[in-house]
């Protein structure tokens, strides 16, 4: 059996010299140190030795085991001492070499827009508000005074999911007014942006799905001209100090007095051109003085409190702002015209 171990060792230290990774090592360790390995089958027939022969022949092979560990353990270095600098060398970053800009989007124009004209609005004390953009038309019409029979209910004009006319898509921010009058404590200082649809044919000046901010301010002693002054200060915010407006008288059922508040055209001066329809003028917004049974409906008293209500359509602002001619460019999702900005 002397011989027999001789032999291992001798097999083992060529074995092991030819190694090259750690599977390798692994099956090597296997062969010969395994349960079922070369040095267990040797060591199987000790029983076959004499009394005085087992202990020179077991400490020979527990020194074979210990010099076969140690070279397997040591060869287990090696090994990955060298995965590790290959690994390094693969992985290596050269820090010298200029990186790569990071592409990073832009903002829409619409939410540039939203965005200036909320914060325009919060330094003024104003609060900003968000709601469903599906809405029962108790909120979107009869609250707010359009009754049966008013023409924006038609199904010509708005879009609903119910054959009786109570669910729908909202067709203006304006039911914010009365959910914020049903939640909020007085005074109420108030703008609620968001999309809003109606069926309008799709145009230079219109789509069936736009954005919208409304606004809305109750309090004692509230009268028209805050309305004029809050609104001409927010358009010389938004577009400049010589930023020209006018108001016209106008009629909407939720506000009364009632006005439209137009900006010169920003193509043609106020000369006439297509944007502008040949007027000179863009038509921006809604407004007025809230209608007493809009403000007693939500159990106000109108005796007491007054207030001014406003809508304003995002796209007229933003193409005015940005000089942008056809309003179906700013969703038609050009990469090239939405990098402008």
């Amino acid at each position: 059996m002397k011989e027999m171990l001789q032999k291992l060792r001798e097999e083992f230290g060529v074995a092991i010299a030819q190694v090259q990774d750690a599977a390798e090592l692994d099956s090597l360790r296997v062969k010969y140190l395994g349960k079922k390995g070369e040095l267990t089958a040797i060591l199987k027939q000790m029983g076959k030795l004499s009394a005085e022969e087992r202990p020179v022949i077991g400490q020979l092979a527990n020194q074979v085991r210990s010099e076969m560990e140690e070279r397997i353990t040591a060869c287990s270095t090696t090994i990955a001492e060298k995965e590790l600098e290959l690994r390094l060398k693969r992985e290596t970053l050269d820090v010298t070499v200029p990186g790569k800009t990071p592409v990073i989007g832009h903002r829409h124009p619409i939410n540039s827009t939203i965005d200036e004209i909320k914060e325009i609005f919060i330094g003024m004390g104003f609060q900003v508000i968000d709601g469903p953009e599906i809405e029962l038309a108790s909120y979107n019409f009869d609250r707010l005074n359009a009754e049966e029979g008013h023409p924006s209910r038609d199904w010509s004009d708005t879009f609903y999911f119910d054959e009786d006319s109570r669910v729908m898509l909202r067709s203006q921010t304006s039911p914010m007014q009365v959910r914020a009058m049903e939640s909020m404590d007085l005074p109420i200082r108030i703008v609620a942006p968001g999309r809003v649809y109606r069926k309008d044919e799709v145009d230079a000046t219109h789509s069936p799905m736009f954005h919208q901010i409304e606004g809305m301010v109750i309090d004692k002693g509230i009268t028209m001209a805050d309305l004029k002054g809050t609104l001409n200060e927010v358009m010389k915010q938004l577009y400049g100090q010589d930023t020209v407006t006018r108001f016209r008288p106008h009629h909407f059922p939720f506000t009364e007095p009632s006005c439209e508040m137009d900006v010169q055209c920003h193509k043609c001066g106020g000369v006439g051109c297509p944007t502008c329809k040949g007027e000179g003028w863009i038509e921006l917004l809604g407004a007025g003085m809230i209608h007493p049974k809009v403000l007693e409906m939500s159990g106000i008293d109108s005796e007491v409190y007054t207030g001014w209500a406003f809508g304003m359509g995002v796209e007229r602002l933003a193409m005015r702002k940005f000089k942008i001619p056809d309003l179906r460019l700013i969703f038609e999702n050009d990469v090239r015209f939405l990098e402008q900005f």
